[in-house]
């Protein structure tokens, strides 16, 4: 019961064990992280067209929460500006910005991505997030960072825009105002903006976003820029976030669903694909299932305690793993740094300009264009590189929601062409081995007068048994077209089965219709390496009873038993071929 306990609670295997060496580490870690995020949480909160306040609640009970039930130990939970942008996008078509019913509703679109995180972990449903491939999310993750970094170009001009869904109209949005540029605000907003760039260049471990915070405050405050037209921030509340459920207005949970959807697919993978380099970094196990239980948790307590939708970052997760996060005793630092800033500090950011805000958006979302992950990709698997493109482009010109789908139906297409015309080898043995290879990799491979064998690396489904068929009938013909002298006018056609790890009822019958059809070409069909699963089906579908004495544990033993060599098994289960009773011949 307390194991069990203790797989549900993380904290309670490595609360007890918690080692006193480790602690140095994790408060300097988490001091580190907390002088990071609470300028971010502002700034992100902005972004999503919230008060800078919420982005500091979303960094408080829904970061003591992860800690708690999560599994990695420097994963990062919080807000972020992919979901800030998504959750923007997602409200503002629905609900006027800036009104009590925009924060109740960014609010319940936290809690139903609480809720849809926690449906698959109970369902143990994560598989859904390979939906959204690798070459999708570095595509999106660069369109959205170049959508973020427009959007965030009225702060540092000091202008007012509209808000738009497309890339291009906002870039023609920003044009149309630059004429309007207030010139004290682009001043400070550059300055800031150079300062983070000299920052991140010489000298790195410094918390640039915190001293960009703290000098345009003070130099905004100093010289009373705020009465001549730089935008500041204004009063924020100094308290901790109130428990509130939000209303459940079953037409605007509707209306959010789908948005809901994609920013707990998005970012459970942003946290999981960063989750796991540190964990592989730092030699343990990350239990994808638990992430999806502690970061439901954690929206779930963004959604009661006045916040908006979190998850893990990649550049704070980064920084908090740098600075020397042994477990999530940091983020429990970090926690109570917020809260400390919410209950004493909160004055002192009134006079923070929102041109710095901007600019730390800017500079945080540069980052997220992985040029050399994209030239990685198209290095690896040139067909990758289609997906992505069609994610960074599809979310350019049709905006977040639309281009990610546009993105995940693509990614869904190109595998099922990849599935539909798998890829297959003519095989011949290797001289001096019973090992049979592909004859275009091994030229030296020796092919068997009147024995074709070919392989298939796919499941045989309704994707691609129309292709299995024709593939099968055309090599049957180059054995005619070939054989002369073959024992007792034989001729067989080997489908060494050991790539086909399934068989749907498409094509069982494929594979019936095949045998009828080889047998009036005079070609008999043999099996090699089949595999449980597909031997199930065969049985089921009747059609293993028509493989008997044609069945074989290996390539080399069909191709013996085709030429005389050798007679066919005895007995399947003997010879390790099947485990049942063998099929009468």
């Amino acid at each position: 019961m307390y194991a069990r306990l203790t797989s549900l609670i993380p904290i309670l295997q490595w609360g007890p064990a918690y080692q006193r060496r480790d602690l140095k580490s994790d408060l300097i870690a988490g001091l580190t992280h907390g002088a990071m995020v609470v300028p971010q949480g502002m700034a992100y909160s902005l972004l999503a067209g919230l008060p800078p306040v919420v982005g500091l609640y979303a960094a408080t009970v829904p970061m003591i929460l992860y800690a708690v039930l999560g599994t990695s130990r420097q994963l990062a939970v919080g807000p972020v500006a992919i979901v800030s942008l998504l959750v923007a996008t997602a409200l503002a078509p629905i609900v006027e910005q800036g009104t009590a019913g925009y924060l109740a509703a960014a609010a319940l679109l936290a809690l139903m991505v609480g809720v849809l995180h926690l449906l698959l972990a109970l369902f143990r449903l994560g598989f859904v997030v390979n939906f959204l491939s690798h070459g999708v999310l570095v595509g999106f993750t660069a369109a959205a960072a170049l959508i973020i970094g427009l959007s965030q170009i009225k702060h540092v001009l000091g202008v007012s825009i509209p808000r738009t869904e497309q890339f291009l109209d906002t870039g023609i949005e920003v044009a149309k105002v630059l004429p309007e540029t207030h010139g004290l605000t682009l001043v400070l907003g550059a300055g800031c903006l150079a300062t983070l760039i000299a920052i991140k260049k010489f000298i790195p471990r410094l918390p640039g976003p915190l001293i960009v915070v703290v000098a345009s405050t003070i130099v905004t405050a100093v010289f009373g820029l705020a009465d001549r037209g730089v935008a500041t921030v204004g009063s924020i509340p100094g308290s901790l976030p109130a428990f509130a459920i939000p209303g459940l207005d079953v037409d605007l949970m509707r209306s959010l669903l789908s948005a809901a959807l994609i920013i707990t697919i998005v970012g459970f993978m942003e946290s999981v694909a960063v989750a796991k380099v540190y964990a592989r970094r730092n030699r343990y196990d990350l239990v994808p299932n638990q992430e999806l239980v502690g970061l439901g948790m954690a929206n779930v307590a963004a959604g009661v305690f006045s916040a908006y939708p979190v998850t893990g970052g990649f550049s704070r997760t980064a920084v908090n793993a740098s600075a020397g996060a042994r477990t999530q005793f940091a983020s429990l630092i970090t926690a109570a740094i917020v809260i400390l800033t919410l209950l004493v500090l909160t004055p002192l950011f009134e006079s923070l300009p929102q041109a710095a805000l901007g600019a730390i958006i800017i500079m945080a979302v540069v980052n997220l264009i992985d040029i050399t992950e994209m030239r990685h990709i198209a290095q690896v698997k040139r067909s990758d590189l289609l997906t992505l493109a069609v994610a960074f482009f599809g979310t350019l010109l049709l905006g977040i929601e639309l281009g990610i789908a546009v993105a995940v139906l693509v990614s869904m297409l190109v595998v099922f062409a990849r599935m539909s015309k798998p890829f297959t080898a003519v095989l011949g043995k290797v001289p001096g081995t019973l090992s049979y290879r592909n004859i275009e990799r091994f030229p030296d491979a020796e092919v068997t007068t009147g024995v074709r064998v070919i392989r298939m690396d796919a499941a045989l489904s309704f994707v691609n048994a129309a292709f299995t068929k024709q593939l099968l009938l055309e090599q049957a013909k180059l054995i005619e077209g070939t054989v002369d002298d073959v024992v007792d006018g034989r001729r067989v056609l080997v489908l060494e089965c050991s790539g086909i790890n399934d068989l749907d009822v498409t094509g069982a019958g494929i594979l019936d219709e095949v045998l009828d059809d080889l047998e009036d070409h005079g070609v008999e069909l043999y099996l090699s390496d089949v595999k449980g699963p597909t031997r199930d089906v065969l049985e089921a579908a009747h059609l293993w009873e028509r493989f008997a004495g044609r069945v074989f544990a290996t390539t080399d033993a069909a191709v013996r038993c085709a030429v005389g060599h050798d007679p066919p098994p005895p007995s399947l289960r003997a010879a390790g071929i099947h485990e049942r009773e063998d099929p009468a011949p």
